[in-house]
């Protein structure tokens, strides 16, 4: 399944991910999306820090490779070459949600990184103006769960200990008019 995903080529402007074993599409994000991942990099020491944006995640269970909005491992850690970055190198992942992108953020990603044990996973959830981190990973495959969850609301520091540093949430955008979700 990895293989006939790393050979698509979705259209110009569409983002595709496997999750689970489905191929999902998404189409560009918007500015909003774009400037909440640019304000959570600004905010990531670049001395310490690679912060990659959109780079696929090999989870090892050959049924997900997805993209997360961005991927935070430390200086020197990432391989020589190759698109898939290997998901034990990894110490942080960031999503931020969308109208689209919400429950497999907070469902499907969560269930699929606790699994890979990546240390820590932050939502920027313009649509509820909160951050939520996920910590502590535990458990195997369908049984994997982040034993530590913190929500932030925009307006506070969100400390994030795996990297460090404490992000400064007045930074993030949210979006107008959206109907609120039932997600933490």
């Amino acid at each position: 399944m990895i293989k006939f995903f790393e050979e698509l080529e979705p259209p110009e402007g569409v983002r595709a991910e496997l999750l689970c074993g489905e191929i999902v599409l998404s189409p560009s994000p918007d500015l909003v999306h774009n400037g909440n991942v640019m304000e959570a990099v600004d905010q990531i020491p670049r001395k310490r820090w690679s912060r990659l944006q959109t780079l696929c995640v090999d989870m090892l269970d050959g049924v997900s490779a997805p993209v997360p909005d961005l991927v935070v491992i430390e200086r020197g850690a990432a391989p020589d070459h190759g698109a898939l970055m290997p998901s034990a190198t990894i110490t942080a992942l960031v999503e931020v949600v969308s109208n689209t992108s919400v429950d497999r953020n907070y469902g499907v990603k969560r269930s699929i990184y606790a699994a890979a044990k990546v240390p820590a996973y932050l939502i920027i959830d313009p649509i509820m103006a909160q951050c939520v981190l996920f910590a502590e990973p535990t458990g195997d495959g369908e049984d994997a769960e982040y034993q530590l969850q913190r929500k932030t609301k925009f307006g506070a520091l969100m400390p994030l200990e795996a990297l460090g540093v404490e992000l400064d949430t007045t930074v993030f955008d949210t979006y107008k008019n959206v109907k609120p979700h039932r997600w933490p």
